[in-house]
């Protein structure tokens, strides 16, 4: 076996650990640390579900090895609240109903955070082409699409426009 000892920082807390060269992040993060948000669908990196943020940019870690994480700063779906609450996409999310099984929720949330942070001024387009790498077989995307703009419109500084 070929042990890899890892340093990495996930969701702000920091771990040690010996990992087997061969494990991916995915079952890193599922198995040795408990954060089962991350979801495996396909596990061939098509499905999206598996989506965490690496250092501020998206990655799925189905296909990624925790070895290559190391020394890097992970982000999960558990992660993205703020303490014990939801963050504002994950309220979005329930409001416009852009959740119905749940199983691809954690990689859409987490790839539209990335987005969010990243885009001053988004519309629809630019949201499904960013989202496009994500499947979903339940909601048809109208709310979870609706949702990442609701939140991308509270994030637009106040330009002093009528609200339309």
């Amino acid at each position: 076996m070929n042990d890899v000892r890892i340093d990495i920082e996930v969701n702000g807390i920091r771990y040690e650990r010996t990992v087997d060269a061969r494990t991916s992040l995915a079952d890193f993060l599922r198995e040795q640390i408990g954060l089962t948000g991350t979801h495996l669908g396909c596990e061939h990196g098509v499905c999206g579900a598996c989506t965490v943020l690496v250092d501020g940019r998206s990655v799925r870690s189905c296909l990624s090895l925790a070895a290559q994480a190391g020394g890097t700063t992970v982000r999960t779906v558990e992660g993205l609240g703020d303490g014990d609450g939801l963050s504002p996409l994950q309220q979005a999310m329930s409001r416009h109903h852009g959740l119905q099984c749940g199983f691809c929720t954690p990689g859409f949330v987490v790839a539209a955070t990335e987005l969010l942070e990243n885009s001053a001024e988004l519309d629809d387009h630019d949201v499904r082409e960013a989202l496009s790498g994500n499947v979903c077989r339940c909601t048809g995307y109208h709310g979870i699409v609706a949702a990442v703009l609701e939140v991308a419109r509270e994030r637009q500084p106040a330009t002093g426009k009528a609200a339309e």
